[in-house]
């Protein structure tokens, strides 16, 4: 199930996880830990040496940096986040034990992003939560703590103006997880992925009560413009989550001034551009190039009628080469063709942590 994966690793030097390494939000870290470290060392194992695993922490495993952040935050002379900043590690710490189950293969980790090439950056792309338009839970929460942290004025404009109104979020979230992780559906739904269904499906049998859902989701969100948290558009079907996603990436990149053709995230689970997406959402007005790397996640309800072309469907990535730009691949494409059943084989190695 993951030869084609290994197989493309063997040609690479380098491994770059963009974000959401570990589940941290699904239980305690130890166990997250437990189900992630045979994997990674499997896929460390399979590249070209010298052999690097790059991660950059994304929202759902921002706990990776807590205690880095927290040194930096006490230190006597405050130091700025750039772009790329290596994350310190020390013994004991999650990303330690990381490090020690990729041995001898070398573990980077930095924040919040990385630079591939002089011209290519990739990050999690979590920030762009600040931005978007579509009114999920971390869209909301963010807007909330940036009134109560007093945001400038003029918005973010650096690295350390997100943390401020997404960190203490993350850390909330995690509190909670920690005390009492969430009941998922037998799916592995989540109460937002099953709130969209609700408000996205087709009417059906069930118009009446669709139709005052989402009337009340309506007002909600005319609500929370008026005090001020968006703008927001009671709008969720799909191509409102990608344009939603995409609005947010292209404000962050403006806000942070990033001086890349190329930039690659994750995060919205939408990878993209894919052959018959319109390019103008993909990329700024300045010229960049904006590519999303998909995600590993099985999430059935996103796949729709046709799971096959879906672009949420699990096993997408980036390539970077030395020249030229990013290439979106789906691996798991590739593995259903090479074995004859592409429905079938598709969920049974989506469901796989890899």
């Amino acid at each position: 199930m993951r030869r084609p994966l290994l197989q493309t690793l063997s040609s690479c030097e380098r491994l770059v996880l963009v974000g959401d390494v570990l589940e941290l939000r699904h239980g305690p870290a130890y166990r997250a830990l437990q189900v992630a470290r045979p994997v990674l060392a499997e896929l460390a194992a399979a590249l070209r040496p010298p052999r690097e695993v790059v991660i950059v922490a994304g929202n759902h495993d921002h706990g990776l940096l807590a205690p880095w952040l927290e040194r930096r935050a006490s230190a006597p002379v405050a130091r700025s986040l750039e772009l790329e900043t290596a994350v310190d590690s020390r013994k004991g710490e999650l990303l330690d034990a990381l490090a020690a189950a990729l041995e001898p293969t070398r573990l980077r980790a930095v924040y919040p992003g990385v630079w591939l090439r002089d011209d290519v950056y990739a990050t999690h792309g979590h920030y762009s939560d600040r931005h978007s338009t579509v009114p999920l839970l971390e869209r909301v929460g963010a807007g909330l703590v940036a009134r109560v942290v007093s945001e400038p004025a003029r918005g973010p404009t650096a690295a350390e103006d997100y943390e401020d109104s997404l960190a203490p979020m993350y850390a909330f979230i995690d509190a909670v997880v920690r005390r009492r992780p969430p009941k998922l559906d037998p799916g592995g739904e989540t109460f937002q992925v099953r709130a969209w269904r609700r408000l996205s499906g087709p009417d059906g049998r069930f118009a009446l009560r669709r139709a005052a859902l989402r009337g009340g989701f309506s007002a909600t969100v005319a609500g929370l413009d008026r005090a001020g948290l968006g703008p927001l558009r009671a709008d969720v079907s799909g191509t409102a989550l990608r344009d939603g996603g995409l609005f947010g990436m292209r404000e962050v990149l403006r806000r942070l001034e990033i001086p890349a053709n190329h930039v690659i995230f994750g995060h919205t689970h939408r990878a993209g551009p894919l052959p018959g997406d319109a390019l103008d959402g993909w990329q700024t007005d300045s010229g960049t190039a904006l590519w999303n790397s998909g995600s590993w996640v099985l999430e059935r309800s996103y796949l729709g009628s046709e799971p096959g072309p879906s672009p949420y469907r699990p096993g997408f990535c980036a390539l970077v080469s030395a020249t030229g730009p990013p290439e979106i691949v789906n691996l798991l494409d590739e593995a259903a063709a090479q074995l004859g059943d592409a429905g079938r084989e598709a969920d049974r190695v989506a469901a796989s942590p890899l």
